[in-house]
């Protein structure tokens, strides 16, 4: 194999995931350690059930970080990543249905998340190469 092939069943790259992985856990920590103003936020929004929600929400950020950190059961940590960012994307950063001051705050949340989802759905896509 020469310098500029690649393997495409090599484990993704460990700064990568790192990266993504940690960055995915400190927000699962941010929501876990402020556990009232992100229920009380999430009640605002709509959110059915919010104190059981947002603690298993949370839950699915930090087990998914942690995998994709470690490429431990990828799939099924790549998939805790999405189905989140799925569940949570329209329904907190709905930019379209907020007042004008708000809405470039939820526009650009909904454009990182939507950015997040991305990249957990190429792990993913690698995780199935395995």
């Amino acid at each position: 194999m020469s310098e500029t092939d690649t393997d495409d069943t090599e484990t993704p790259a460990l700064p990568g995931r790192l990266l993504f992985g940690t960055g995915l856990v400190a927000l699962a920590v941010r929501n876990l350690t402020n556990h009232e103003g992100r229920v009380a936020y999430a009640d605002a929004k709509g959110v059915p059930d919010a104190e059981k929600v947002v603690p298993a929400g949370s839950g699915l950020l930090l087990g998914g970080g942690i995998g994709i950190s470690m490429w431990k059961a990828p799939k099924l940590s790549a998939s805790a990543v999405a189905a989140f960012l799925l569940g949570v994307t329209p329904l907190m950063h709905n930019f379209w249905a907020v007042d004008e001051e708000e809405r470039d705050g939820e526009l650009t949340s909904f454009l990182q998340n939507l950015t997040l989802l991305g990249a957990a759905l190429a792990f993913l896509s690698r995780a199935r190469e395995d």
